[in-house]
């Protein structure tokens, strides 16, 4: 991830927007963990104790945090290459997007997504691709809203509170 990517909280009302630092561990663990819902989660609800939110698979160069102008974390986007294989690396995929619920509706979403984007120019891709569950309105029309059309739907791909749950996937191009 590159360097800040929206104005400071103070001069514009937007949420910083800064690549991760391993320091951010913990707040991201909390976060995480309060902003868990069956609405975008397909794992358990988390219970103690609890892992570090980065590891192996989940390294802070791969996140970008939204944060107040107090430092206060207000939510993450994770941008990371769908595979590893060199005929995909044009695409970036969103493999998490949390926002804090004091947070949200004040455009840190949407922050977290644009900037995600900017950066995933910047890395050279030509799209970005993410996974939505298909009950998500909020997350869907937020996606909509900003580029992202509806590629594929896998019906029933998951089985959550009780009911099945379309896997829906959206991507848009990128600018280059």
């Amino acid at each position: 991830m590159t360097a800040a990517h929206t104005d400071p909280a103070s001069r514009t009302g937007v949420p910083r927007v800064r690549p991760a630092r391993l320091s951010d561990d913990a707040p991201l663990g909390e976060l995480d963990r309060a902003a868990w819902s069956p609405l975008h989660a397909v794992t358990p609800r988390p219970v103690p104790p609890y892992g570090p939110f980065f590891d192996e698979a989940h390294r802070p160069e791969d996140v970008l945090v939204a944060e107040d102008a107090d430092g206060t974390v207000l939510g993450y986007i994770r941008l990371v290459a769908p595979t590893p294989l060199a005929c995909n690396r044009h695409v970036r995929q969103i493999q998490g997007l949390a926002v804090g619920a004091a947070a949200r509706g004040r455009g840190v979403g949407r922050a977290l997504l644009r900037a995600a984007c900017d950066d995933a120019v910047r890395q050279g891709a030509v799209r970005i691709t993410l996974r939505v569950l298909g009950h998500n309105t909020p997350a869907r029309a937020l996606y909509a809203s900003e580029g992202f059309a509806v590629e594929g739907v896998l019906p029933g791909e998951f089985h959550l509170d009780g009911r099945f749950v379309d896997d829906v996937l959206m991507g848009r191009s990128l600018p280059r």
